[in-house]
Order: C-alpha cells, then structure tokens, then sequence
C-alpha cells in the first residue's frame, strides 16, 4: 500500500501543576514553603528518513499526543518532564497546517528534525511566590494546557532524475535494470500505480531515479494514475522521458512527445522547463532507429539529446548513464521548500479582548486573562489579592472602563464573574 497524503491530529504534553506545600520537620515550627514545580510537557517532533519512503504508517494511526508533565511535589521537588514524541517521516514530507494549508516544514534530508510544537511549561510551585512580604503563600500555579492541532503531511518524493512517459512504454523494465529496484512489471497499462525510486551507482558516484507512473491525456485534469503522482516531479533536476519506438502498440514518438509534455505545462509551467533527455526504447525491435530519430526531432523541433536503448539486450545503457550522469553535473540541486509559519502555535500572553455582551456586561479574553488566571487559586484570599493587584496594575481595569463599563457591571473572565467596583 502506498500512501503520499495524510491529515493527523497532534498535542503536545500539558505542563505538569506546581504544588503548595510547607516543609514539616520535628523542631523546626516555621518550615516555610517547599512545593515544587511541575514538570514540562513532551513536545512533538518530526524526523526525516530514508528508511521509509511511503506516509502508509499514518493510514489508520491518526492521534499523535505526546506525555504530560508531571506534577510538583515537596521539598522542592520538581515534576518529571513530559516525554518528547518523535515522529518519522519520509525524506521529502512536507508538513502543513491543516486549517489554513501554509508550510511549516519541509522534511528535506535524512536525520533533519522539526519541533511541531512545544510541550506546556509546567506550573511554579508555592515556593516560587514566597516573598517577604508574603512568607507562606498558599497557592501554586497550573501547568499550561495544550491543544490538538492538525497538520496536513504529503510527500513529495526526493530524486534526481524522474522517469516520465506514457504507460507501458518500458520506465519499470529501465529502472529495474539500471538499479536495484524492483518494481512490477508487466505487458498491460498502469502496472506501475505509485513512484518508485531506484539508486544508480555509477563508478564511485551515486544518484537516485523515480518511476513516475504512466501519464495520459488529461493528467493535469485529473484523467488516470499520472495526476495523483506529478507532484513527485516537482523536485528533479532532470526528466528521461521514456518512449516506445518501436511503435508496437500503434503509437507515434512524435505526438506522445507533445503530448506528455503539454500535461506538464498545464500542471506546472516549471515542469516542462526541466531539461530532458529522450530514451526510445524497444530499439530491439527497430530496424531504421536513426530515421525514426531523425524524423522525431524535426517533428517535434527537440534539440536534446535522444538515445536508443534496449532494456532487454542492455544496449546502449551505459551510453544512458553517461549522459545522464554528465548532465547532472551541470544542473544544481533543488532547494528546500521555504516555510510559510514559523510555528504551528504561537504563544499568546499579552492579547486583550474585551467584547459588550449586553447593557451591563462584557466579557474579557486574551492570552493575557488565560496565562494570568493559569497561576491563581481563587479560594485563597491571598491568590485573589494577587489577582486584582495584576489587574490593576497591568492597565486592564482602565481598559475595561475605557470600554465602557461602570460600577455594577459584571465582568466575565473564562470561569470567573465578578462585579466592578472602585
């Protein structure tokens, strides 16, 4: 099975909860407070491989969650950070932001690593707000929660050379015999139903070639097999397109020349600018294979090279990888694709909104009011102080006012209601 999209769900750990608790000790009364912090949570990271070369591991496995953090405990213990999650992937994978399709990352070589998102910050324990003025606080701070987010992944697959032509014109038989692939083969349309890849090792050089699946009439339309697979041409230096000159099945080179070509055009103009070498193949069935190469290229005015070969004899192979390999010598090799978001998530605590629900309420949200209200315990007259204090000084009162509100509106903040007063 053969799988080069797929849409998964993933979450990074939740921060683990600071604790409250004070040192108890025999003959020591005033211990003081000693509630560790929570532990992080795990983040999601992506890992690019050549040993996978198929998203078929995401066709039924869809969640990706990685470990929360632990919790704080006494004695200025801290919790355990959460595990981070590795996910591999194909080399080539691109990842995007399912919602809105922008790239986060292009998974271009082996080893590459991509930190999706990051775990939640653990929450402080009590004994981080200690302060003189406040000996023995009696609250702690919540681990950050965080979200499910969903990311789009496809597959675009890494080769240097792309086998390109109509169906059964032979680009399996070639890639079996110039490398160590094997793909399936047989005498009928679409044997080939998904890319395969192949490395050429030529002298002490090596370089890979995919089989793209056979193009028809109407590819770029969505017509057969050929158009579920043009994007894996997109990142080649060099297309061979391969066609039958033996003319066995009836076909003319000439007019499967123009039209492979045209399919590439309409679907991506870059495409059918690539440089391209022309194979005919089946030349062991060819009697006048100068003649036929002579009329194709003034048909078609293409002033490649084009190569006789036969993938049964082995004629004219090495004259194949010659050229191919002298060529790629020439053409440079293929960026990585510039992400469009930096991150999947981007952390908010400073965002402000404040919205009139009706005469005599609103309601106020933000990173801000979530990141605040994160740290409070408000059954504790000591954690509510801190509360209002960080309203007030933080501006978001006068805000609030500057809205509109008066005394005895009701404000609403996540959970929290609470009437405004001077």
């Amino acid at each position: 099975m053969y799988l080069d999209k797929a849409t998964i769900s993933i979450k990074a750990g939740n921060g683990g909860d600071g604790v409250v608790s004070f040192h108890r000790e025999k003959y020591v009364p005033n211990g003081g407070p000693d509630g560790g912090d929570g532990g992080d949570g795990g983040s999601i990271i992506f890992v690019a491989t050549n040993n996978l070369n198929t998203l078929t591991n995401f066709m039924y496995e869809k969640k990706f969650y990685a470990q929360n953090g632990e919790n704080g405990s006494g004695k200025f213990c801290s919790g355990k950070k959460g595990a981070d999650l590795k996910i591999e992937l194909p080399c080539g994978t691109i990842i995007k932001d399912a919602e809105t399709g922008k790239i986060l990352a292009d998974m271009y070589e082996d080893g590459m690593e991509y930190i999706c998102l990051k775990g939640g910050r653990g929450g402080k324990g009590n004994a981080f707000f200690k302060t003189p003025t406040r000996q023995a606080p009696h609250f702690s701070q919540l681990g950050e929660q965080t979200k499910v987010y969903q990311v789009l992944l496809e597959l675009k697959t890494i080769a240097d050379v792309a086998l390109i032509g109509k169906p059964n014109v032979g680009k399996s038989t070639l890639l079996s015999v110039i490398t160590n692939a094997k793909p399936k083969i047989a005498d009928y349309n679409f044997t080939t139903l998904h890319p395969n890849l192949g490395v050429v090792k030529y002298y002490d050089k090596n370089f890979v070639v995919a089989d793209i699946p056979g193009l028809i009439e109407g590819a770029s339309d969505g017509a057969g097999l050929g158009h579920e697979f043009l994007s894996h041409i997109e990142r080649t230096r060099l297309l061979v397109h391969v066609i039958d000159g033996s003319g066995y099945y009836g076909n003319i080179p000439s007019e499967d020349f123009k039209m492979i070509n045209n399919e590439l055009k309409l679907y991506n103009k870059n495409l059918s600018s690539l440089p391209q070498i022309v194979v005919f193949t089946k030349i062991d069935l060819i009697s006048n294979l100068e003649e036929k190469i002579s009329e194709f290229k003034k048909d078609t005015k293409f002033d490649g090279e084009v190569i006789g070969i036969s993938s049964i004899t082995n004629k004219n192979i090495d004259v194949l990888l010659k050229t191919i390999y002298n060529k790629l010598q020439t053409l440079p090799k293929p960026a990585p694709i510039e992400p469009e978001l930096d991150e999947l998530h981007t952390e908010d605590i400073s965002s402000i909104n404040i919205e009139k629900i009706d005469e005599h309420t609103y309601r106020v949200s933000g990173g801000y009011i979530e990141n605040l209200q994160r740290g409070i315990v408000f059954t504790d007259t000591a954690s509510s102080g801190y509360f209002q204090y960080r309203l007030e000084k933080d501006g978001i009162i006068s805000k609030i006012r500057e809205a509109g509100a008066v005394n005895g509106d009701t404000i609403c903040m996540g959970n929290l209601e609470f009437e405004l007063v001077d």
